[in-house]
């Protein structure tokens, strides 16, 4: 096995990865598919009126619009085709693991194996559109009650908007989980991680392209910049550390027979990842802080005194904002840590196939282990995410960026580039085996 590895390392070159057909063909259908995302971006809904948004969008940046423009990749500020992206999958998808744990009926299906898969990834769409008709319901609903400086957001009101305008962005969504499934299975994978991916990159240029206009008018000065630019890469090398950082928990496996052949004993490993929630806390805790921002955002002034009191210390860089983000980040780590890894499930699962952690009895008290040792790895993952996410927070709050550098963009960039080269490198590696299977049959005829 380790000639074999040997001979997969030496093979590995630019000159393997050109003789990769099927390999540059999954990369040329991504990149295509995700043309088509960019451009679809730029297409508006009808009876909009372009200038009255942008002025409407500018003057309640910094909201949860601006961050979910920035996982559309603009596409909200246009109110293009794509505006409600794939936010109402990622929802149905969160939804339904949630229910997973407090379902039977649904907890029993993810244990039938592919079947049971299917049935839920049905469900999932089915609540995707549900999800998806609600909010772009909602969104017609407010685009024709907004109004700004250049007049009236939606030219032509009525019944017929609100139908249209419906009908176009749920379209959209679907179209866009469809275009992540075909990225999955025809191109180089993680197909929906790749579309928030490239909407957030393809607001870089533009952000960064601002920041260098401030420090050419001495707004920004230049060793400002080149200290962002080093702290970003920190930031870059210190997230895939930690990503890709495990705890590996040696499991056992004694002698046993199956049929005729007798099994030596063996021994592997079970890997923890220090940040087993992901992303998903830091989502999650944006969205709940920037809510009430947003709301006084269309409120103005119109609104009560204490509206203004929360829209002050709920801004950016405040000692209020911060606490909170810190806590709801620490809350839904262990929140979403606890649904998507259950104890008990694995411990049971060990205990089936005969597998136990040294010193450990099987059972409870190995559920009871692997529950402990991931309170501690929790409690690491959520300081580490709140140390990615703050940074940031601070920079735009002290020197008023002209762009977001956020914390969960960050994290998913660098976490979906990690996957993204993890996948071509299986392909790579693939392609590998079956090169060498062919000159061993080669050698031997």
């Amino acid at each position: 096995m380790a000639s074999v590895a040997e001979s997969l390392a030496q093979n590995f070159s630019f000159k393997s990865f050109n003789s990769a057909s099927e390999l540059k063909s999954r990369i040329i259908f991504t990149l295509l598919a995700l043309v088509v995302f960019r451009l679809g971006s730029y297409i508006p809904l009808p009876s909009i009126n372009p200038k009255a948004l942008a002025d409407l969008f500018n003057n309640n940046s910094g909201g949860i619009l601006s961050m979910f423009d920035m996982f559309a990749g603009g596409a909200v500020k246009r109110m293009s085709i794509f505006a409600l992206s794939i936010m109402p999958y990622i929802s149905a998808s969160i939804i339904m693991q949630l229910m997973s744990s407090i379902s039977p009926s649904i907890s029993k299906l993810k244990k039938e194996g592919e079947s049971g898969r299917k049935k839920i990834n049905q469900y999932t769409r089915y609540l995707t559109v549900f999800l998806g008709v609600a909010q772009a319901y909602g969104i017609s609903v407010g685009l024709e009650q907004m109004t700004s400086q250049a007049g009236n957001v939606v030219l032509t009101t009525g019944a017929l908007f609100k139908f249209t305008s419906t009908l176009t962005l749920v379209s959209g969504t679907i179209f866009l989980v469809w275009l992540g499934e075909q990225i999955t299975s025809r191109g180089v994978g993680n197909g929906i991680s790749l579309i928030i991916f490239s909407g957030i990159v393809a607001k870089l240029p533009r952000s960064l392209a601002g920041t260098l206009e401030l420090s050419r008018t001495g707004s920004i000065s230049a060793l400002l910049i080149l200290f962002i630019l080093l702290l970003a890469l920190f930031l870059v090398f210190f997230i895939v550390f930690v990503e890709r950082a495990q705890r590996r928990i040696v499991v056992q496996y004694p002698k046993r027979q199956h049929g005729n052949k007798l099994y030596n004993s063996s021994s592997t490993h079970l890997p923890l990842k220090i940040n087993t929630s992901g992303v998903i806390p830091p989502i999650f805790a944006s969205s709940l802080l920037l809510l009430p921002l947003t709301i006084v955002g269309f409120v103005g002034d119109s609104g009560p005194s204490w509206v203004d009191a929360i829209s002050i210390h709920l801004a950016h860089g405040k000692a209020l904002y911060i606490t909170l983000y810190v806590f709801l980040i620490v809350f839904f780590s262990f929140f979403y840590t606890a649904v998507v890894f259950n104890s008990e499930e694995t411990a049971e699962n060990l205990k089936q196939n005969g597998g136990f952690i040294l010193g450990i009895r099987p059972g409870k008290e190995t559920a009871s282990f692997l529950d402990k040792v991931l309170t501690r790895l929790t409690v690491l993952g959520a300081a580490y995410l709140s140390f990615v996410c703050l940074i940031p927070e601070v920079l735009i709050s002290k020197f008023s960026l002209p762009f977001y550098f956020g914390g969960t963009s960050l994290l998913i960039v660098v976490s979906v580039t990690i996957d993204t080269i993890t996948q071509v490198n299986s392909h790579m590696m693939a392609h590998q085996y079956d090169h060498l299977i062919k000159k061993s049959k080669l050698k031997r005829r």
